[in-house]
C-alpha cells in the first residue's frame, strides 16, 4: 500500500443514470447518450488530480442480455469519446452477477460485487493509491449510496439534469 502522501482523492461514478441516459440496459454505442455536463464533470477532475472510476451493475450480462465483451467495448467508445474533451476514465469495475441471472456463471445469491454491496469500491480501494477520507461517489439510485457508505466514502445522490451544474451548485467540483 503506498504511503498517505501518494494517496489521490477518487470520483466513483455509477454509469448509467450519472454518466449516461439510463435507458435500460445500455450495451451498443448506438444507444448511449452522454448525461449533459457528464464530460466536462470526468475532465475537470482529471484535472484536479483525482483518480475517476466507474463502477457499474451489469446484470444484462447474467440475464444473458448482451456479453461482457460488449461492456468493454462500450467502455472503449466512452474513453475515445472522452479524449476529445480532455477528459479519461482510470477505471471501469462491473458488475455482471445477478441473483436471478439465466448463465449459472454468472448466478449468485447476493453478488459480492454487484451494488449495493460494496465489492467494486473495494476493489479499486486496493487497486489503486486511494485516498478514501478525500473520495465521493456519485451515483442515481439508494443502491449506489449504500455501497459508498458500506465502503467507507462519502455518497452523493444525483437525481438527473446537468452532472457538472449539479455538482457546481453542491460546491463538490474540485
Amino acid at each position: 500500500m503506498p504511503d498517505s502522501s501518494t494517496l489521490r482523492p477518487a470520483l466513483f461514478l455509477d454509469r448509467d443514470g450519472v454518466l449516461n441516459e439510463d435507458r435500460g440496459y445500455v450495451h451498443r454505442w448506438e444507444d448511449f447518450t452522454w448525461v449533459s455536463g457528464a464530460r466536462e464533470t470526468v475532465a475537470a477532475f482529471n484535472r484536479a488530480g483525482w483518480l475517476v472510476i466507474v463502477v457499474t451493475n451489469q446484470s444484462g450480462v447474467g440475464r444473458g442480455y448482451y456479453t461482457e465483451d460488449a461492456v468493454h467495448a462500450l467502455h472503449a467508445r466512452m474513453q475515445d469519446d472522452l479524449k476529445a474533451e480532455g477528459g479519461r476514465i482510470d477505471a471501469f469495475y462491473h458488475a455482471p452477477q445477478h441473483p436471478e441471472a439465466a448463465d449459472p456463471a454468472y448466478r449468485h445469491p447476493d453478488p459480492p460485487l454487484r451494488k449495493p454491496n460494496p465489492g467494486m469500491i473495494l476493489q479499486a480501494l486496493q487497486d489503486w493509491p486511494i485516498d478514501r477520507e478525500a473520495s465521493m461517489l456519485i451515483g442515481d439510485k439508494p443502491s449506489d449510496l449504500e455501497a459508498a457508505l458500506r465502503a467507507g466514502i462519502r455518497g452523493v445522490l444525483f437525481e438527473g439534469g446537468d452532472l457538472k451544474a449539479f455538482l457546481a451548485k453542491e460546491a463538490l467540483l474540485p
